[in-house]
């Protein structure tokens, strides 16, 4: 069978030897790690883990001590933690950032279409309003029909006297 040339599919790559990840993977794990660290199980861990090390490299017996009292090997460890939790601190947070980002803008846009909408919902009923000013009101059309009644009473009155006086 013939070679698939459409031009509307891109074609296949070859094998690359680079690692393939995907860079949201890294940044939703920083997250993660950034979120543990600020718990307050971490500061537990880590309390247990030092005070561990310590009691364990003052306490025990010399041949099983394995850093010795300047705790220089203890001191590696958290340096090394410590340089790989800042940066993924600050890249937890740039992702953060740029969600509020994001959010904001969101927000904004929604914030102009409803003072728009408002706007809108103003000017209809102010235009409304001028309408029903044009318009005859109840309380209005009331009082037209009483003197209209009345007119009309006082001259069948007016012809009822004319009537019996002649």
């Amino acid at each position: 069978m013939a070679r698939n040339n459409r031009l509307d599919t891109p074609r296949e790559t070859g094998r690359t030897l680079r690692p393939n990840f995907d860079p949201e993977a890294f940044g939703r794990l920083s997250e993660r790690f950034a979120r543990f660290l600020g718990t307050a199980g971490f500061l537990v861990y880590m309390t247990v883990f030092v005070l561990s090390w310590v009691f364990w490299n003052a306490f025990a017996p010399v041949d099983l001590r394995f850093d010795d009292f300047p705790f220089i090997f203890l001191t590696l460890i958290l340096s090394l933690q410590a340089s790989y939790a800042a940066p993924l601190i600050l890249l937890a947070q740039n992702r953060q950032a740029d969600r509020d980002r994001i959010q904001v803008s969101e927000d904004r846009v929604r914030n102009e279409r409803s003072i728009a909408d408002t706007e809108y919902l103003t000017r209809e009923l102010a235009s409304l309003r001028n309408a029903l000013g044009e318009v005859a009101t109840r309380d209005f059309l009331r009082n037209e029909l009483k003197d209209v009644l009345e007119e009309v009473l006082d001259e069948l009155r007016g012809k009822s006297k004319s009537d019996t006086e002649k």
